[in-house]
């Protein structure tokens, strides 16, 4: 039986966990793939420093021992970040050797280079791991749902911005409370402002677009808005409202092209999403054939994260036996716009503190209507003996109507503060 070598850059949560799934399960793995798979080296910072975890593989500080090893045929990438790991895996292909990462990073930002370098280099290039963590989302985008045109991709693809939207809702806990809880537990970074303010999700949103489109995105085309201005008051509105609020990660395919964008969002609680609690991840497709699927489950994690990039070494070990390498690699082979945010159309949630007097509130409909926007219902409740709280919630309008209409409620005298601004995301 042929032994087929690989070479793991970094030993941390991924790759304890690649190494700990590719030995439990090794007698499944040998005969799904004819051929018995081997981790013969690990690249580590610090070789001597304690470790639970031990094998026949060798630790090395020294990347040209993984990189220029002949008798490597699969890199897998387990570092995170952009450099060194751009430099390595560009290595790794032109050495002849196939890559498998995790590094939506890197896939964001400079996805269309690495494919290249693949294609050059006729080798693999599989990255299911970069999105939602043990969710094959990748392979059903790639694969399963290939015979579709995509209109539609709305996702919760961030397990630390869900849990604390979640314990927000369901324990009335403001969010800074939250956010110090889930750092405690594990669950948010000392620095979490990759999470918190959707970035992470914008990266991953940029992968899942353009492979579902077939069309070049990047991280700077995704429009993106945190969760840090959400409060249990806009929690409460939105229950009173039918919704609850999630950090969602929308990717639509429209006439006038793509748009891109990962916000705070009133999602009625209808939709199958709005049932994603806690840590969970789901991401919810429409395809013209299909018409609507959900995928769901565990977005991080040591194992369910080494799951996606042992499922991919796998594949790239079949395909390394039948000499089908670089077959799936990059599948843009489009070109199409991506929208302005200005152009985004969707309702809006908007909160204010105002004046308790008369003809507020009519002036506030004038001002509105001055964009072209109506209201599709308001709640007022007092603040005080001269305070009101008015929420509004407008009928779908684009941004820059909105962003027009809220420069003149700035300047409206009666408004104390416009508290929050949080948009819709209807249901298909």
């Amino acid at each position: 039986m042929r032994e087929i070598n690989i070479g793991l850059l970094g030993f941390g949560t991924v790759g304890t966990g690649v190494v700990r799934i590719l030995e439990q399960n090794a007698e499944d793995i040998q005969t799904r793939t004819h051929g018995k798979l081997s981790v013969k080296k690990i690249l580590v910072r610090n070789i001597s420093a304690p470790r639970q975890m031990s094998g026949n593989f060798q630790l090395t500080d020294i990347p040209d021992e993984i990189l220029h090893d002949d008798e490597i045929e699969i890199v897998v990438e387990a570092m995170g970040g952009i450099e060194p790991a751009k430099t390595y895996i560009l290595e790794a292909l032109r050495n002849g050797k196939n890559v498998v990462t995790a590094n939506k990073d890197l896939l964001a930002l400079h996805g269309q280079e690495l494919f290249e370098a693949a294609k050059e280099a006729g080798k693999d290039l599989y990255f299911e791991a970069s999105v939602a963590g043990g969710i094959p989302i990748i392979a059903a985008l790639k694969q399963s749902l290939s015979a579709n045109r995509i209109s539609a991709i709305i996702g919760i693809i961030n397990g630390t911005t869900n849990y604390i939207l979640s314990a927000m809702t369901d324990q009335g806990r403001k969010y800074e409370e939250v956010l110090t809880e889930a750092q405690k537990l594990g669950y948010a970074e000392a620095n979490p402002s990759s999470d918190v303010d959707g970035i992470d999700a914008a990266r991953k949103l940029a992968i899942l677009s353009s492979l579902a489109f077939n069309s070049r995105v990047t991280l700077p085309d995704v429009f993106v808005e945190g969760i840090s201005k959400i409060t249990p008051e806009d929690i409460k509105y939105a229950g009173e409202l039918g919704c609850i609020i999630k950090l969602l990660a929308i990717a639509k395919q429209q006439n006038e092209g793509i748009e891109v964008r990962v916000h705070p969002a009133m999602l009625p609680k209808s939709h199958p999403l709005a049932s994603v609690t806690g840590v969970f991840n789901a991401i919810y497709v429409v395809g013209d054939a299909v018409g609507e699927t959900m995928f769901y489950g565990r977005g991080a994690g040591s194992l369910p994260t080494g799951s996606a990039v042992v499922a991919d070494i796998i594949q790239v070990a079949r395909n390394i036996e039948s000499q089908s390498t670089a077959s799936l690699n990059c599948t843009c082979y489009r070109k199409v716009e991506i929208k302005s945010p200005d152009e985004f159309k969707t309702a809006f949630y908007v909160r204010l503190l105002v004046k308790d007097e008369p003809r507020v509130l009519a002036t506030l409909a004038l001002l509105f209507a001055e964009t072209n926007i109506s209201f599709a219902s308001i709640i007022q409740k007092p603040r005080g003996s001269q305070e009101a709280e008015i929420v509004l919630v407008t009928h779908p309008c684009q941004e820059v109507q909105m962003k027009e209409a809220l420069d003149s409620v700035k300047a409206y005298s009666k408004v104390l503060n416009i508290q929050n601004v949080i948009r819709f995301e209807q249901e298909q």
